[in-house]
């Protein structure tokens, strides 16, 4: 099932107004991390999977990577990349991910921000990534942590005054299928456990290098409302694995 929500009016719009669609990179709780894990991307050859606004794009050919190519669903999310990129070395192709089949080592680095949770097969694309990626090539991304996906109902326990109570955590074994709300209603993810994720790499023929689950920076969470709450349970899990060299 290949869900295009971003190209829905009413959702578009509300994901339009989040902090990092507007501000981009810096108002993403996660960026202070998924940065650092990324390799050095001077002369790389880049890919994006879900790449959304394009952020990510523009960011690897600040860093002076000597290609990106962009792949998304959405032709609402590549309109605004495109009018905000004027870079020919950034191509933006609109498809699903599930769909992608490039060429064997077309890619130095594929990245990835918070897309994977609505790919129903984790480990389809790992075997493709791996199959695009050059030996020795770096795949990093950022999901939503399973700790946040495993219920439907993706939100705090709250008292009669609205105070937030605790995490819920239900269903975790239970793999698959969440319809929730995001923005709008009826927004599906698919849901999977931290050792899938982990497991999904290795089977591909990964070396995982990194596994995170990134805190908020001070300042966020001194300037951001709620933000502070971040630190009580984890929202996002960041991964960085290596394709081996033999």
């Amino acid at each position: 099932m290949k869900q295009n929500k971003y190209d829905d009016p009413k959702f578009f719009s509300a994901y339009e107004q989040m902090p990092r669609s507007v501000q981009g990179l810096e108002a993403a709780g996660e960026w202070h991390v998924l940065k650092a894990l990324l390799p050095e991307l001077r002369d790389k050859r880049v890919l994006d999977l879900g790449c959304g606004f394009g952020w990510h794009c523009r960011y690897a050919r600040e860093q002076q990577a000597s290609s990106v190519i962009g792949v998304d669903i959405s032709g609402n999310m590549l309109q605004k990349a495109r009018e905000a990129t004027e870079d020919p070395m950034i191509s933006y192709i609109q498809m699903p991910i599930e769909d992608i089949d490039f060429a064997d080592s077309s890619f130095d680095v594929a990245i990835s921000s918070l897309a994977f949770h609505y790919i129903e097969s984790f480990d389809a694309i790992c075997r493709k990534v791996y199959a695009c990626l050059r030996p020795g090539g770096s795949f990093v991304f950022s999901v939503e942590h399973p700790i946040f996906t495993s219920r439907e109902q993706q939100d705090w326990a709250i008292d009669d005054q609205g105070n937030r109570l605790y995490w819920p955590v239900d269903g975790y074994q239970d793999e698959g299928l969440r319809k929730t709300s995001f923005l709008t209603d009826n927004v599906v993810k698919y849901h999977r456990t931290i050792s899938t994720y982990m497991n999904d790499l290795i089977g591909a023929g990964f070396a995982i290098r990194a596994v995170k689950e990134p805190r908020p920076t001070e300042e966020m969470v001194k300037n951001v409302p709620g933000m502070a709450d971040e630190n009580r349970r984890p929202m996002f899990l960041i991964i960085s694995a290596d394709k081996n060299l033999a």
